[in-house]
């Protein structure tokens, strides 16, 4: 099972750097993040801004397009087809990739993080913040992948769910309407967790609910594989 894990670690790698569409997604936030804390500088302005700004779009866009975009490729390209035929079952498969893509979402959150000047404790607050939502984010990205048959239709399925994701919580800063419906996505807890950082009584609202978040995302992906499996 871990010679198989790996091997998928090892394809994965390979693949992104061949994918310049996915590669991207790794990068440019945590890019804009160092431009912008670096560049930016406004009287008034909160602290961590640009970096829980661009935290939180970074989790509704990366992680879910790119295990979405990578499952649907491999079976329009009947590449899992092959896979799963060597021997390699479909939980290996999903651990090796979301294994890999959790990595490297973390990596860019680790800079993003730290470009916003996180430091200590609150770095690590951050990062666990970051790794509820990356999870969330690659079962809902995996449930897409496995309900589409093709890139087209993960691309059109993913698209409407990435734009509400990554921009709901930047729209409930500006409208308290909006901000009644974002507090219930994780994207939405995860603002008000970066925001509220040290506050015991929000950040516990906010892990609940992103707790309910998970679940949810679980229920959707078992519900997808166990009625479509990777045909």
């Amino acid at each position: 099972m871990i010679t198989h894990i790996k091997a998928i670690l090892w394809k994965q790698g390979k693949d992104t750097f061949k994918n310049k569409e996915i590669l991207v997604q790794f990068v440019m936030f945590p890019v804009l993040t160092v431009i912008m804390e670096n560049a930016m500088e406004i009287k008034g302005m909160p602290e961590h801004f640009f970096a829980n700004l661009f935290a939180v779009m970074y989790l509704g866009m990366a992680p879910l397009v790119s295990m979405a975009a990578i499952l649907a490729e491999e079976k329009e390209k009947n590449t899992l087809r092959v896979l799963l035929m060597s021997d390699v079952k479909a939980i290996e498969y999903f651990l090796g990739a979301g294994i890999y893509l959790f990595g490297i979402c973390m990596l860019g959150a680790g800079v993003i993080g730290f470009a916003g000047g996180y430091r200590g404790s609150e770095l690590a607050l951050f990062l666990a913040a970051m790794a509820v939502g990356n999870l969330i984010s690659i079962l809902a990205g995996a449930a897409i992948g496995t309900y589409s048959r093709t890139q087209m239709m993960a691309t059109s399925l993913t698209v409407p769910v990435m734009l509400v994701l990554a921009f709901l919580p930047m729209l409930a800063m500006f409208n308290g309407r909006i901000a009644k419906v974002a507090k219930y996505s994780y994207t939405g807890q995860m603002s008000l967790l970066l925001n509220s950082m040290g506050n015991g009584q929000k950040m516990s609202e906010s892990l609940c609910i992103a707790g309910a978040n998970l679940l949810v995302a679980v229920i959707l992906f078992v519900t997808v594989y166990r009625r479509k499996g990777l045909e």
